[in-house]
């Protein structure tokens, strides 16, 4: 009788695995902090698009109204020349036949801007207007005191009772009239409300709790002592805990708890928001058991300096 052969599969030399691995913790390395450049790289191309370029087109253009000197009536000095003068002031003709001061066309001349020098009277004023009154090292910084201001005022606003009453009628009557807009709407504000926002609750304490059931922890944040009518009934304080769900920590549920059935855990706000966006891979280092803690002091990058330093000195003393 024969025996079918097996099919084997080729092993991955130990190589490989250690090259993959490799690079995969150096993607770890780099991601974090790639992502919050890019984040903010984002935010400030789209706030200078959407914000910060509409203001000062509107502003340029303010100026140039204002300040420009356009004429048409200026006789030129002689024929086929382009500078003329009106009451002693010379004009340059730009070539859509309209003329300029002379002093406006040749600070333009010597910067005309990425786009070339221009070719009507209202471009080169623009440029104008942004080289004299609007350059960048004056605007960004009028700019960010301007939208910081106001940030506060509008803050302020919305503090007073009034502010609030406005845009809770702007909300009903307009936003959530709206099927997909209500929808996009609500979701960003309740990540907005709990990001920027003054929040009515504070986590005081960092909790274990039984949840869902006897016998699994869940992590969750003291927010409070729950109702009277609880204490009464269970004849001990109560305590309202949020759970929030892993590894998005804005979301999560509240749950009235005994004291006595709250284990209180040793670590900070900070931590166990880390523990649960990490979904259980981050424990604070005094939380792990003892093995677990020493071979991830081993593997520290200090540990390995250190040891590594006192071989070769041991080396060196033989």
């Amino acid at each position: 009788m024969m025996v079918p052969e097996k099919e084997t599969k080729p092993k991955q030399s130990a190589g490989t695995h250690a090259f993959r691995r490799a690079v995969f913790r150096g993607i770890g390395v780099l991601f974090p902090p790639l992502a919050t450049v890019l984040i903010f790289i984002w935010a400030g191309s789209t706030i200078n698009q959407f914000v910060l370029r509409p203001v000062t087109t509107s502003t340029r253009e303010a100026l140039v109204w204002a300040v420009g000197d356009i004429r048409t009536d200026v006789t030129p000095a002689g024929p086929g020349q382009r500078i003329g003068h009106v009451a002693r002031r010379p004009y340059y003709r730009m070539d859509d036949e309209k003329y300029i001061p002379l002093s406006v066309y040749e600070l333009v001349k010597k910067d005309p801007g990425e786009e070339g020098p221009p070719q009507t009277a209202l471009g080169a004023y623009r440029r104008y207007v942004e080289l004299r009154f609007l350059p960048s090292y004056y605007v960004l910084p009028f700019f960010l005191l301007i939208f910081t201001l106001l940030l506060y005022l509008l803050g302020k606003f919305m503090a007073a009772g009034i502010g609030r009453f406005f845009w809770n009628i702007f909300e009903r009557v307009i936003i959530d009239r709206v099927p997909l807009v209500r929808n996009v709407y609500s979701g960003v504000k309740q990540v907005t409300d709990f990001m920027f926002n003054e929040r009515d609750f504070e986590f005081t304490r960092v909790v274990a709790v039984e949840y869902p059931r006897k016998g699994i922890w869940a992590v969750g944040f003291v927010t409070s002592e729950s109702f009277l009518d609880l204490r009464a009934a269970a004849n001990e304080p109560i305590l309202a805990v949020y759970i929030p769900f892993s590894p998005l920590p804005l979301t999560g549920c509240t749950v009235n708890c005994l004291r006595s059935e709250c284990i209180d855990l040793n670590m900070t706000f900070d931590q166990a928001c880390q523990f649960m966006i990490s979904c259980g891979v981050i424990v604070p280092p005094h939380q792990l058991p003892e093995s677990a803690r020493s071979e991830s002091e081993a593997a520290s990058p200090q540990h390995v300096a250190t040891a590594t330093a006192g071989k070769m000195e041991i080396a060196g003393g033989r």
